[in-house]
């Protein structure tokens, strides 16, 4: 009897496509069932799907495929750091920041043919204090709005830039001091993103230089620009050219610091989480295998 590789689908029923009937009846329809075998579970609350994903590992699965945004997604990945189980990805968030980076297609019938052929890519994760991410993770601002985000009931493109319009006028920079590759660096910042991944989704590339398999992070640190060069500002985002706006410093490295005193809150993948004291990002290379077109 041939062998058929086990996949485990955890999905995030809250999310955009998450709605249990049309992603089982799809996974039944196009996933390859004479390669595949397969079992669905569904997440039934928060980071439920770390959890999931440790079982899954344990009994044997090939491969994990998260359904859902970029939360879920690191929940998932969270369980699959250096196990050699595979992660595989439908996009079903808001901005599907990794997926869009990776370029797996955002209806569940193209993921679900993505994974059917098995292309695999091994890439770096970054390690922050006792957690890790696959993507994006940042201060400031950009966490701002990831608590406030966080207690809004709709999700979408158009809640989440009303949340920047009603905050980025009364927003007041931050000082932080940074160590990079030995160099301390005392600076004044609107946010500051530690980058695996280009975008934080919506196509908006934050750190363009940014490869997920280099070995380094991309920190990016942004300074507050007037209102009138805010439109010109936040459009480099979408043509994929942030980094040339005066008001961006980027560094690479494989290990960063921020020297903090007392409680600092960081959207790691679109999530809101609290840390206390110093922040230490580190590379994991080559730590997490993702299916790619």
């Amino acid at each position: 009897m041939d062998y058929k590789d086990r996949i485990l689908f955890i999905i995030n029923p809250k999310s955009g496509i998450g709605k249990q009937r049309k992603v089982e009846d799809a996974i039944e329809k196009y996933l390859d069932k004479e390669r595949f075998e397969y079992e669905i579970n569904y997440t039934k609350y928060a980071h439920h799907a770390t959890a999931l994903t440790l079982a899954g590992v344990l009994k044997g699965f090939d491969t994990v495929v998260a359904v859902g945004g970029d939360g879920s997604i690191n929940d998932c990945v969270k369980g699959l750091v250096s196990t050699g189980v595979t992660l595989g990805i439908i996009p079903a968030g808001s901005g599907n920041g990794l997926a869009r980076c990776l370029k797996i297609p955002l209806s569940i019938e193209e993921a679900i043919k993505v994974i059917n052929k098995g292309r695999r890519l091994e890439v770096d994760t970054i390690k922050v204090n006792d957690t890790v991410y696959a993507s994006i993770a940042g201060i400031g601002f950009d966490a701002l709005i990831a608590e406030e985000f966080s207690k809004t009931q709709t999700r979408g493109f158009q809640p989440y830039f009303n949340l920047v319009l009603q905050h980025y006028p009364f927003y007041q920079p931050k000082e932080y001091l940074l160590e990079i590759d030995g160099k301390e660096i005392r600076t004044n910042a609107l946010f500051i993103s530690f980058a695996n991944s280009k975008q934080f989704g919506f196509n908006t590339e934050i750190a363009p230089k940014a490869e997920l398999d280099d070995g380094l992070i991309d920190v990016v640190i942004v300074k507050k620009p007037p209102l009138p060069m805010v439109p010109w500002t936040a459009q480099l985002l979408f043509f994929k050219n942030f980094d040339r706006s005066m008001y961006v410093t980027s560094y690479q490295t494989n290990k960063v610091r921020v020297r903090n005193k007392g409680t600092i809150g960081a959207n790691i993948d679109g999530e809101y989480v609290i840390f206390q004291d110093d922040l230490e990002f580190s590379i994991i290379p080559h730590s997490l295998n993702i299916i790619i077109p």
